[in-house]
């Protein structure tokens, strides 16, 4: 826009609110809303015959509309818009697709603005009416330029979505009121039927439903046909409402405040990049399809990887796993271990994480053709998720955790083989609930006998007389850093026993300890409200810890660093 040194506030004309819509948006409807202020004037979109005038673009009203309306935009900017008038505040309704590069920057700086969205998928319906539609017309992408330009200005915009307006008009609109810093009027509300003097002269094509309205009416309960000529267009469109969609403010009901969004146990990852498919992607829009088959039947195979000083431990060793997981689920057209690695590597450095970062590495058998269970509709290949966040250990490792004993059972190899790391995740997930229920850590599992297997999450380990015991893996994940903690085990001069271990004994042991990537080597103090040992670390679950430490600091993959 042209330059201007005007700041907002200068001059003696009303307090103006920019509405900023695309067409079929309610945008009408609000303007009614507002003109039933006792402090405020309305203009039904002044920059209408500048758009016509530069763009050519034709109109049923073209040239009635020309002859009747100033085409001078900078003009109507300066006179009409910012112009004297005699109540406190001028609405003015504008359509996003007529803020155009001719305009003066005063339309910007000057004023308080706002956003009305609303979901394509219910513009489109009833949109080509009078105008075919295209991206332009629906003008969704000038509401993302205009939203950036004024963020850039220092006042990013309230937004408020049609659909939230239409549900709970009194709520949206007390809200909206508050962010732009001027009072509510109940008057808002309701409306008189019929055309309006203040009405532009398109409103014979435009206004014949809201003229017959008094007030935000419901939505309705079920939407009209999609006409799939326009699905192209909409799909153009939906990202560009989504983005504009996640800065909607958040209101139940009438008198119920604001949600806010949950605190994340890392804050510094609410803005994090995710491979998903072949691409990095934002956080808020990684996404796979609702025809992946990790969403159709958990049908996916994954690791846990973790960065130690600009490392990944133990790379080779889970990616071995993961290749082996998908083979015995006769996975096909899975990537290569090279392209999996470059996508790590690409996720990391694109982040940034090299330490104290953990990557949940996920592969499915990818998108199907139709909805089903058969392996058979899967056409499109593997798809790959590298999600890698900022994560300490997620346990106490300096005090240790509690754990109790599950009565779900961990599956057996004659149903499902926990040496096959799939997503499938339910068996465990049932024994997590006993173990939140239970204000504990997680829960232990115990295989069809009765033997301890693992915990919902991690291995297990205990020791006694100083003997170092973990179960057999017949039922449970041979987890890699259970292998590791092995190895040092032996290295440590400990004596190990890989045996079947029943319940009784970890309660009596004199240490216990759990093993995981996600959270390394954990100390156990209670099991079933049985202190271990004396509630404290011990001396080998000590030793084991160092040692484990020291082996991190010391292997490990480089990740690839820029020249």
């Amino acid at each position: 826009m042209g330059s201007s040194s005007a700041a907002e506030g200068e001059g003696q004309g009303p307090v103006v609110i920019h509405a900023w819509s695309a067409p079929r948006s309610l945008s009408t409807s609000l303007m009614y809303s507002f003109a039933q202020r006792d402090d405020m004037e309305v203009l039904d979109e002044p920059l209408y015959a500048n758009f016509l005038r530069v763009t050519g673009v034709d109109r049923p009203y073209r040239e009635e509309l020309l002859s009747k309306m100033d085409p001078d935009g900078n003009k109507v900017v300066k006179e009409v818009i910012f112009g004297p008038g005699e109540k406190t505040y001028r609405y003015c309704k504008h359509i996003s697709k007529q803020c155009l590069p001719n305009l003066s920057s005063d339309l910007m700086k000057k004023g308080k603005h706002f956003i009305l969205i609303r979901n394509p998928l219910n513009i489109l319906p009833s949109f080509d009416k009078v105008v075919p539609p295209s991206f332009m017309e629906l003008g969704v992408g000038e509401l993302v330029s205009i939203y950036s330009e004024l963020c850039g200005l220092g006042k990013p915009p309230p937004v408020i979505d049609a659909d939230d307006l239409q549900s709970e008009p009194e709520a949206v609109l007390r809200g909206l009121c508050e962010d732009l810093g001027i009072p509510f009027q109940p008057q808002m509300l309701i409306w008189e039927a019929g055309p309006k003097e203040f009405d532009g002269i398109w409103a014979p094509w435009w206004y014949g439903s809201v003229h017959k309205s008094i007030g935000f009416s419901k939505s309705r309960q079920y939407p009209l046909t999609f006409p799939f000529a326009f699905y192209d267009l909409l799909e153009q469109s939906l990202p560009f409402y989504n983005m504009l969609k996640r800065q909607v403010r958040k209101t139940i009901g009438s008198q119920q405040p604001a949600l806010p969004d949950p605190p994340l146990p890392v804050p510094s990852n609410k803005k994090i990049l995710v491979w998903v498919g072949d691409e990095l992607l934002p956080r808020d829009s990684a996404k796979v399809s609702v025809f992946d088959s990790v969403v159709q039947g958990g049908d996916a195979v994954w690791e846990g990887l973790r960065i130690y000083d600009g490392k990944v431990f133990k790379l080779d060793e889970h990616l071995d796993r993961l290749f082996d997981s998908a083979k015995a689920m006769a996975f096909t057209n899975v990537p290569t271990r090279d392209w999996i690695k470059d996508a790590i590597f690409k996720t990391l450095i694109a982040n940034g994480m090299f330490d104290n970062a953990h990557i949940r590495l996920t592969l499915t058998r990818g998108k199907k053709v139709t909805s089903g269970m058969s392996p058979a509709f899967n056409l499109y290949g593997c798809a790959l998720i590298v999600l890698a966040e900022w994560k300490p250990p997620v346990y106490d490792n300096s005090h240790g955790i509690k754990l109790v004993t599950a009565t779900t059972r961990r599956n057996s190899p004659n149903s499902i083989d926990s040496k096959i790391h799939h997503n499938n995740l339910i068996n465990n997930i049932l024994a997590k609930i006993e173990g939140n229920l239970s204000q504990a850590e997680d829960a232990i599992m115990l295989d069809k006998d009765g033997f301890v297997s693992e915990t919902n999450a991690t291995n297990i380990f205990m020791v006694k007389k100083g003997t170092v015991l973990t179960p057999h893996a017949d039922y449970c994940l041979p987890g890699i850093t259970r292998a590791t903690v092995m190895d040092l085990v032996v290295k440590e001069n400990f004596v190990l026993h890989e045996r079947r271990i029943s319940l009784s004994e970890f309660h009596a042991a004199d240490e216990v300890w759990t093993t995981g990537t996600m959270g390394e080597i954990t100390p156990v103090v209670m099991i079933d409200g049985r202190q271990i040992g004396d509630g404290k670390i011990g001396p080998v679950t000590r030793q084991i810890q160092n040692a484990y430490k020291v082996l991190t600091a010391e292997q490990g993959v480089p990740i690839p660093r820029n020249a």
